[in-house]
């Protein structure tokens, strides 16, 4: 019997759209950054924030490693010579950056009447690959925090999903066996086969964002409308 559901958030519950390639991204934090002493044009800016991406991602150990963007920050600002910064800077910048990388946030359609719909019959969480003062936020800003009695972002652990870890960190939180609890997402490989993986049954939302095939891959249940997730949650509950 399904008890529980955990829920990707980009592409699943929030429709975003943002561009890290585009020069005003860089050049906002470029400014921002001028104001504390830090100067760094646009173009290196990218360059360095790109290549300490991948050398995070490498260096990791991880299977599947996530990044620090306060590192990465933080790096950023050693590179000019800087290393006395306030405390909060790595973070004020990413925020700025993202932001500036931002074009839009909104739910997708139906998604707050569905949630609200489902929170008196179920524990609902949120687990997300990302950064956390990026996601918890963002998620926030969308209308969406009410709904999830926990969020679990992959940036706070240096790994992301697939890896088990981040389903069975979501379990113990949840406090529910990988049977009880259905996974809604959009990405076939990184939410679904997560998932299965790690004994949940999923329901994969054919949106706009993600991977929406991996070979051997197969969701207990597919949606094209945010509208049709009850239906597919009672049909696995019969299912079960």
């Amino acid at each position: 019997m399904i008890r529980g559901l955990l829920f990707d958030l980009n592409g699943t519950v929030i429709d975003i759209l943002t561009d890290e390639n585009d020069y005003h991204v860089y050049r906002v934090t470029s400014n921002f950054l001028s104001y504390y002493g830090i100067m760094i044009s646009p173009d290196r800016l990218k360059e360095l924030f790109f290549e300490l991406n991948r050398q995070q991602r490498k260096t990791s150990g991880e299977e599947f490693p996530e990044f620090d963007v306060e590192k990465i920050f933080r790096d950023i600002f050693k590179s000019c010579g800087v290393s006395d910064c306030p405390e909060h800077l790595a973070a004020t910048a990413a925020i700025v950056f993202r932001s500036a990388s931002r074009h839009q946030l909104i739910p997708y359609p139906d998604v707050c009447e569905v949630l609200t719909q489902l929170q008196a019959n179920y524990c609902m969480g949120a687990l997300s690959d990302g950064q956390s003062l990026w996601a918890v936020p963002e998620l926030r800003a969308a209308g969406l925090e009410k709904f999830f009695s926990f969020t679990i972002v992959s940036g706070d652990h240096g790994f992301r999903k697939p890896d088990k870890r981040m389903y069975e960190m979501a379990l113990q939180k949840i406090g529910l066996n990988a049977d009880e609890v259905l996974f809604v997402g959009n990405d076939m490989y990184r939410d679904v086969y997560g998932a299965h993986e790690a004994g949940m049954k999923t329901v994969f939302f054919r949106s706009n964002q993600g991977d929406h095939s991996s070979h051997g891959v197969e969701a207990d249940y597919i949606i094209y409308h945010f509208s049709e997730l009850p239906r597919a949650i009672a049909f696995l509950q019969g299912k079960g």
